[in-house]
């Protein structure tokens, strides 16, 4: 890799993991209390991919382990978020929903979030978020194919 080929990704990651801490923290403190960052997450992804899920789909979608959708299912679980029933075609799993509640939570969350984002939207401009997205999208599969190899 030549030396400014070496610089640029560097440069290219470090602006990404700058990022993505800068957006954590903001979105953080803005989320209803008790929610944290992961749980608006699964909950937002559930909203928005209709049906059940199995946690091991889950922790693969998200790309953490198992264990952990575990912990972050039980949570939500315990705050009656989700709905977790056993897989009737393979007891050893278990399938996992959106309730009503869940949709609520996610729904309140989003709106807590949305000035957040819309500011950065307005700061930024839509035409250059716009032309942003593809190249987020992939980075994130060439990132995540790279994991999984």
């Amino acid at each position: 890799m030549s030396t400014d080929k070496h610089a640029l990704a560097i440069s290219l990651f470090s602006e990404m993991l700058a990022a993505d801490q800068v957006i954590r923290n903001r979105l953080s403190r803005v989320l209803p209390k008790g929610m944290e960052l992961s749980h608006f997450s699964v909950l937002n992804y559930l909203a928005w991919h209709e049906g059940e899920r199995s946690p091991a789909q889950l922790a693969e979608t998200f790309n953490v382990t198992r264990g952990a959708m575990t912990n972050t299912l039980s949570r939500l679980e315990w705050a009656g978020y989700i709905h977790v029933r056993p897989d009737w075609d393979d007891a050893r799993r278990k399938m996992v929903s959106l309730s009503p509640a869940g949709r609520k939570a996610r729904d309140q969350a989003v709106s807590a979030l949305a000035p957040t984002i819309t500011d950065v939207i307005d700061e930024l401009g839509e035409d250059r978020v716009k032309a942003t997205l593809p190249i987020l999208r992939q980075l994130r599969v060439k990132m995540g194919a790279k994991a999984k190899s």
